[in-house]
């Protein structure tokens, strides 16, 4: 009725979205790694969720959280699990996980101090299929994904997207080249507040 709010009508939304899958997946921590990920397993879903955070301890998988939808209404999110594991990924079923989805889908990320040469900006995604390959299939082979953070909120033509890179210094200029050719709105948060005190 007309006393629920936007928050509520999320939530029920989510929750009846019985197209919408929501996966962990162990990604090496490795230029790419995210990009061959989503070329194998995910591509051509949609993406309506994205959460990623570089992890300091290379001996253990980075882990992502990965929403999508089913391309098709009879597809089961099963095909993704096999396929992601069929891969070698180490992947969990998080669809029935209320933790996942109330709490730790806004959580995913925190501080990671050690990594060098990081950039922090903010995008405006086109909300249509294909912008997300697109963006990876833009960057250097040389330039690591550190953080991603994407979640749809289905109300707007575009989706905004928080994305660290480690870029080293000398490739700064190739770097700006490419993002000016992709063409997506963007703003650099390196000197914002909240970065340095929840993400740096």
């Amino acid at each position: 009725g007309a006393n629920v709010d936007f928050d509520r009508l999320r939530f029920v939304a989510e929750r009846a979205d019985s197209t919408e899958a929501l996966v962990s997946v162990g990604l090496p921590e490795t230029p790419g790694a995210l990009l061959a990920m989503y070329e194998r397993c995910i591509h051509p879903r949609n993406v309506t969720e994205l959460s990623y955070r570089f992890n300091e301890d290379r001996s253990r998988a980075a882990r992502c959280l990965v929403g999508f939808q089913r391309t098709a209404l009879r597809e089961s999110h099963c095909v993704v699990l096999d396929q992601l594991r069929s891969e070698g990924y180490d992947c969990t079923d998080l669809a029935d996980n209320e933790l996942a989805k109330s709490h730790v889908r806004y959580l995913c990320g925190g501080r990671a101090a050690q990594v060098q040469d990081e950039l922090i900006y903010r995008f405006e995604f086109p909300e249509r299929p294909g912008a997300l390959l697109k963006f990876l299939s833009s960057l250097s082979s040389d330039w690591n994904i550190s953080l991603f953070h994407y979640r749809s909120c289905g109300a707007s033509d575009v989706g905004e997207v928080l994305v660290g890179l480690q870029v080293p210094c000398g490739e700064r200029d190739a770097f700006h080249t490419s993002l000016r050719q992709l063409g997506y709105k963007y703003t650099c948060e390196n000197m914002n507040e909240v970065y340095q005190q929840f993400l740096r």
